[in-house]
């Protein structure tokens, strides 16, 4: 079982890899943290207040998201086991979730606007 788990979580890294988003995202991340509320529980379209009552207060607030100059981003910082991870929870100029992941705020802009 363990060996088939690992196979296609492998497989799905390779196919991400052929995408034609340029944000590049571990997937072993997904894996260790997929139980953190941010992660599980906060989907597209959420409110800002919806995401504040599930992950708190944010590390920073970023202006502007990855597609645009409106809107704002919230840095988390997942921890388990010892180990620190940033998340990301972009919202889009009216207050909704527009994306999240495994990286800060910052590193989504640099990866939006890299040719």
């Amino acid at each position: 079982m363990y060996k088939q788990s690992l196979a296609a979580l492998f497989a799905v890294a390779a196919l991400a890899g052929c995408s034609s988003n340029t944000t590049v995202q571990n997937p072993v991340d997904f894996v260790t943290y997929r139980d953190a509320p941010l992660v599980k529980q906060v989907e597209k379209g959420m409110t800002m207040q919806q995401v504040l009552a599930i992950g708190g207060t944010p590390s920073t607030v970023v202006a502007g998201t990855a597609n645009s100059m409106y809107g704002t981003c919230n840095n988390y910082i997942l921890t388990r086991e010892g180990h620190q991870q940033p998340y990301y929870v972009s919202f889009d100029s009216s207050g909704h979730v527009a994306t999240k992941g495994f990286m800060t705020c910052e590193q989504r802009k640099l990866n939006e606007t890299a040719p």
